[in-house]
């Protein structure tokens, strides 16, 4: 069997004895209707846009709900479109991974076209600018990752590409972000016409990280003379242009060798996943979560889609913004942060074998259900004890999940100020007493202890990237594992960093007490492990 547009017409039967869903409607028509007149384009054609947002349009497309799917497109990796969408008619096979260890297939088949956004192709970008003035476009949206939206280094200096774009002009845009500022004003010269911009990308007020790079790109072009007054303001005009905030969750890891295994033995072709030129391990197959959430400002000038029907949450700024508030801050990431620091120094590779830790289990629950739950912002339209109940009981012990302590333990500098900090702050506010916090000072104990990059056995391991390591590690110099005596009071400079805690922790009881389970921590080989067990017990 392979998968291609005249095997899911021509070889159903064959299909269905594999327990592969088809597509429910007329593929060749929802193609040549999509591309004659496009309503949705996407940018980023990876696993999560194909796992999870695909997915809701052919929702729409089987209901009869919808006529036409949607254009991916690739900014960064063209070897995606070239090697995964075009050999296989721009179908994927999703595998649902099921918490009771079981599979579902279904082949995805409702992206019509893919495209390399690449400028130096004129084909390619004739083929964009077609698009982009279709008076009928109803939205774009993004899963670049965090990074794609980018236009500054570390230095805070422009990038030397978006430095070029933006003295060169629209017609050269190289840039994700320069680009899609482009034909925005390829729109605007056609017709002024309506169209919603939306980052569907895990990360914070992403629709406002969107705005900002289009519109500093746009505003640097009108200063040199390449556009006028008049597409600032089109960009500006929520009736006109508008850029929805959302909050997306699923986990769509990397192709899973026992997927890949049972798609070969029932004798499903070409699955052998590869690896691009940019370094992107894909497949024509998709694993991933079952649980998933998008929740989406409702704000689209000039129509959408009923994603309503197909399970999103169509809202208000707000609802995303506590919605998004609630994931990081209570039910899923600090939970993730605390087991990822802690499953490094017991000797754990996979996230779902910690779950089978009584102690780790312990702490993460006291961290969602006792400490979190009191001060957790409710968003109304997902409950938050419901939220956590499946974190805990599906996604996490999920054995096909093949999640990893280290990967999540990347960067923790970065995120404790959001995923412990925030309940902290809450406490504080809320005139709540600090003393009854047991997880959450446990968690930022285990994170400084596992910066010494010592396991519990007293083995020496690596400690994931973070920009303040270099930085945290020279101020923890002197401390060893073993000797708890080495320790005169090192974590105190880090303790006061409200900004990598959100407030001073040195002025609140939280310090001392972080203190004397960091110490607790380095009595020797097993230490880490009792002082878990014995403040959850």
């Amino acid at each position: 069997m392979q998968m291609n547009a005249s095997s899911i017409v021509n070889q159903k039967a064959e299909w269905e004895k594999l327990g592969v869903k088809l597509p429910q409607f007329d593929h060749a028509a929802m193609t040549a209707a999509t591309k004659e007149h496009p309503i949705w384009v996407h940018f980023g054609a990876g696993n999560i846009f194909r796992g999870f947002i695909a997915a809701l349009q052919q929702k729409l497309l089987n209901a009869g709900e919808a006529d036409r799917g949607i254009i991916a497109a690739d900014t960064f990796d063209y070897d995606i479109i070239d090697k995964i969408y075009t050999p296989y008619d721009n179908l994927t096979m999703m595998v649902t991974l099921n918490p009771d260890g079981s599979t579902s297939r279904e082949i995805i088949g409702s992206v019509a076209e893919g495209l390399r956004a690449d400028s130096s192709d004129a084909a390619m970008m004739a083929r964009f600018k077609e698009i982009f003035t279709d008076p009928g476009l109803q939205m774009i949206s993004f899963t670049i990752t965090e990074k794609g939206y980018a236009l500054y280094r570390p230095d805070g200096s422009l990038m030397p590409v978006v430095q070029a774009d933006m003295d060169e002009g629209p017609a050269h845009a190289r840039h994700a972000m320069s680009m899609v500022a482009a034909l925005l004003f390829e729109r605007f010269n056609a017709g002024k016409y309506p169209l919603a911009v939306v980052s569907m990308d895990n990360c914070s007020h992403n629709g406002e990280k969107l705005q900002s790079s289009v519109m500093t790109v746009a505003k640097a072009w009108a200063e040199k003379g390449f556009v006028g007054q008049d597409f600032i303001d089109y960009l500006t005009d929520e009736s006109k242009i508008t850029f929805p905030w959302s909050m997306i969750d699923k986990i769509t890891p990397r192709p899973h060798k026992i997927v890949e295994e049972s798609l070969a033995k029932d004798g499903i072709e070409d699955m052998a996943p590869i690896v691009t030129s940019k370094n992107t391990f894909i497949a024509a197959f998709v694993n991933a979560e079952r649980p998933q959430y998008l929740v989406v400002e409702d704000k689209f000038p000039n129509g959408r889609p009923a994603l309503e029907k197909a399970g999103v949450y169509m809202t208000d700024r707000e609802t995303v913004n506590k919605t998004e508030r609630m994931k990081v801050t209570t039910c899923l990431n600090p939970l993730h942060t605390a087991m990822s620091v802690y499953g490094c120094m017991l000797g754990y590779t996979l996230i779902c074998d910690e779950m089978k830790d009584a102690d780790i289990v312990a702490l993460i629950k006291r961290l969602g259900y006792v400490e979190g739950l009191p001060v957790v912002v409710n968003p109304g339209i997902l409950e938050p004890k419901a939220f956590i109940d499946e974190v805990v009981e599906q996604r996490l012990p999920n054995p096909f999940m093949p999640d990893a302590p280290q990967r999540i333990a990347t960067d923790t500098s970065q995120k404790v100020g959001i995923r412990f900090g925030e309940t902290i702050k809450s406490y504080i506010a809320e005139g709540r007493d600090l003393n009854t916090l047991v997880s959450i000072p446990l968690a930022i104990a285990g994170w400084l202890r596992y910066l010494l990059a010592v396991d519990d056995n007293g083995n020496a391991f690596e400690v994931s990237a973070d920009p303040l390591k270099d930085d945290l590690q020279a101020k923890l110099a002197g401390i060893e594992v073993g000797k708890p005596e080495t320790y005169q009071g090192q974590l105190k400079a880090i303790l006061a960093n409200a900004s990598i805690f959100g407030t001073d922790l040195t002025k609140t009881v939280l310090a001392d007490k972080i203190e004397q389970y960091f110490v607790a921590e380095l009595a020797g080989p097993g230490a880490v492990r009792k002082t878990l067990h014995d403040a959850l017990n």
